[in-house]
This record gives structure tokens, sequence and C-alpha cells, in this order.
């Protein structure tokens, strides 16, 4: 005989839209959001719509999502989609308003995966401001893709063709990990 478990119900079973006004930030969030990361996470919502909910409990306090919030203000959102976290004691709401900041810092980069993705964005002319790096940076970044005494200005998104930096030969358009033949 079989016995059928049910999984326990995930605050991302459900998502909800709750007005804005209602959602309390965690008094105690030890997180920082200054005024320029805003005006990225508004950028982001606007180029890419809410693509992940708020989680508060259930009166409303925020555990993850602060920054959101905030943009949300600044774009004059009236409600914001959320997931409730039903059920969790004090000491895990406390917790995981940290885990959740501290678990993503913790994450690298693969930088020649990373340097090739902005290469390609850059050749499809899309905006890689809204990504959250600097000019300075997705520069950098798309110069390392190209043969180093490549003129910046040829470089896509920012000029001209691409060439593989392991042996110089020109990349195809729009796929730049990919050899011409």
């Amino acid at each position: 005989m079989t016995v059928e478990r049910k999984a326990p119900a995930w605050a991302a079973d459900s998502v909800e839209r709750w007005p804005i006004d209602d959602l309390l930030p965690y008094a105690r969030n030890s997180r920082t959001h200054s005024d320029e990361q805003i005006a990225q996470i508004v950028a982001s919502i606007k180029e890419f719509g809410w693509t992940i909910p708020v989680l508060i409990d259930e009166g409303g306090m925020i555990l993850a999502g602060h920054g959101r919030v905030l943009a949300a203000h600044v774009l004059g959102f009236e409600e914001v989609p959320v997931m409730v976290a039903r059920g969790w004691t004090e000491a895990q709401k406390r917790a995981y308003v940290i885990a959740d900041n501290k678990l993503a810092e913790n994450a690298g980069w693969d930088l020649d995966t990373l340097k090739l993705e902005m290469a390609d964005l850059a050749e499809l002319n899309f905006d890689v401001g809204v990504i959250g790096f600097t000019e300075a940076e997705t520069k950098a970044m798309i110069r390392d893709v190209v043969r180093p005494d490549a003129d910046p200005d040829d470089v896509p998104g920012l000029g001209g063709g691409q060439r593989c930096i392991g042996c110089g030969r020109r990349l195809a358009p729009r796929r730049s990990s990919h050899h011409l033949r």
C-alpha cells in the first residue's frame, strides 16, 4: 500500500495582490537601498514588469522585497503582488529577512559566460542599464570578449564586430559564442 504524502504549503504556492499601503517595512531590516539602486529597480520593473512577488507575513510585514516596494512607490503603484508566509514563527521571519539578502550575496559569477552574455546584449542594442551594471563595467566586460587590440568604437553595442578572445576569429552576428565558418 502506498501512502500519499501531501507537500507542505509554501508561500510561493499562491500569489496575491495587496494594496501597497497595507505593507509594512520590517523595522529592523539591516539591508539598505540607495536612491541609485531604487532607480535601477524602477528601470527593471519598467523593462520587465513585476517578476518577483514581495514576501510578507500575515500582517503585511515585508520579509523580502523592501527595495521593490520602494520602487513601486516611485512608480505610483497602488497594489503589488505578494506571497504570504503563513504560520512562520517570529524567529523564522527575522532570520529570513537576513537570509534572503545574504544567500543571494553569496552567489558568484561565471565571468566568461557573463562577458559573452553582456556582449551579445550590446550587439542586440539592448539597454543593459536595466541590468544593474555600470556603463564602465559593461564596457570592460564587452572589451574582454573582443580582441585586445580592437578599437572600442568597433565593439557591438559600442560599435562594430566581435572577435573570439581565444583565437581572434570573427564571431557570428547575434551569436557571439559561435564562430563564423
